[in-house]
């Protein structure tokens, strides 16, 4: 019996992705001095673009009192925060900021409102990179909201103005329900700033829409990769069977075997050859 595959268009690299791997590539190619090329943590979360690079000799750096002097830097698509920046210029380091233009212009509007003396809630996962380097642009007793249930137990203090934010990658619906939950304690009107990015929803939007439709739903990404997992819980909450795989090794057999319509689709940081790894395999399978 022939699988019908269902991939998703919008499966694969996202703008800042791209972005940030076009100016690393770049940096590789115009090296002609040997200089040596570093990341602060992982560039994006996926292990074969990270295994990729280091076979070209980028070394990944996780805190920056191991950056070599005089090395180049390339800033993470997720941003660092901004302490870790400035010690990157005190050790003369040649920076070369990949940070997503999404994530940059989430940084800035939560440094604006700061700076109106208003109080930082972010919708987000406490130990994303993304989310460090968010809560450096607040200066006010920043507080993070992993899930809807935790709104009731925040800390709000009486006269004090707060705004909320998300991480770029977070699931829209559930920054909705953030929304109505912190309007029965803080009342309307509090500023709430957009900062999900457009291509998370259509990602989740498009997976929920083929999640329908298969009876067993491939979410293909790291597993480091938050935004990855957040795509597989979109697709469970459908109904219908989610698995999260890295490549074509986590491929589980027995499920695969009894479907006989599957979808596709995959993280922001997951490059088009594992997918395509992943569409061939499935379309090959024998029951």
């Amino acid at each position: 019996m022939s699988k019908k595959i269902l991939r998703a268009r919008t499966a694969g690299f996202c703008m800042g992705v791209d972005l940030a791997l076009r100016k690393l590539d770049r940096v590789l190619a115009e090296n002609t001095c040997h200089e040596q090329i570093c990341t602060l943590g992982p560039i994006i979360h996926n292990p074969q673009v990270l295994q990729d690079y280091a076979d070209q000799g980028v070394i990944q750096i996780n805190t920056v009192q191991d950056v070599p002097k005089g090395s180049c830097v390339v800033i993470r698509a997720h941003g660092i925060p901004l302490p870790a920046q400035k010690i990157l210029e005190q050790r003369g380091a040649r920076i070369v900021d990949a940070t997503c233009p999404k994530v940059k212009k989430a940084q800035m509007l939560i440094a604006d409102q700061t700076e109106n003396g208003r109080y930082l809630l972010l919708y987000g996962e406490p130990e994303h990179p993304e989310v460090a380097g968010l809560l450096s642009y607040a200066d006010h007793r920043p507080q993070v909201i992993e899930h809807v249930h935790m709104v009731p137990a925040l800390d709000l203090e009486e006269g004090c103005s707060y705004f909320l934010a998300a991480q770029t990658t977070q699931d829209r619906s559930e920054f909705q329900k953030i929304v109505q939950g912190l309007e029965e304690r803080l009342g309307r009107g509090f500023p709430v700033l957009d900062t999900i990015c457009d291509a998370t929803r259509e990602r989740q939007e498009e997976a929920m829409d083929i999640a329908r439709q298969v009876d067993v739903m491939l979410v293909v990404g790291g597993y480091a990769s938050g935004n990855t997992r957040r795509l597989a819980k979109v697709v469970q909450d459908q109904g219908v069977a989610s698995i999260h795989i890295e490549s074509i090794r986590d491929l589980p057999d027995q499920t695969l075997g009894q479907a006989s319509r599957v979808g596709i689709t995959a993280g922001a940081s997951t490059p088009k050859k594992v997918i395509n790894a992943v569409e061939k395999a499935v379309a090959y399978w024998e029951d």
